[in-house]
């Protein structure tokens, strides 16, 4: 049985793995063409409800940040969403990078 992110993005290997979070190589289930993307996994390691708030804080500011970024300059990859699951942050996001046309 494969893994669905968000009801949407399944997971199809991972690609990295480190102490805080995964990459994965995955295909959006809600596009047509099931375009490839990469979904980073952060995984907090922390109980405290205060920490918990900034990171969440934090996640929220680099994918606005990451939104606007990866319109402006095409060696940044474009962000398709951000989401959380099960006390984990994820992002999704334009596989290889940037180099869009």
């Amino acid at each position: 049985m494969s893994v669905i992110l968000n009801n949407r993005y399944r997971i199809i290997r991972t690609l990295g793995s480190g102490g805080f979070g995964d990459t994965f190589l995955s295909e959006d289930t809600h596009m047509p063409s099931a375009r490839k993307c990469v979904v980073k996994q952060l995984k907090p390691s922390t109980n405290d409800p205060k920490v918990w708030q900034i990171i969440q804080d934090r996640f929220q500011r680099e994918a606005a940040i990451l939104e606007v970024l990866g319109k402006a300059n095409h060696q940044i990859p474009e962000l398709y969403a951000y989401f959380t699951e099960n006390d984990k942050f994820f992002s999704g996001m334009r596989a290889g990078g940037g180099g869009r046309e």
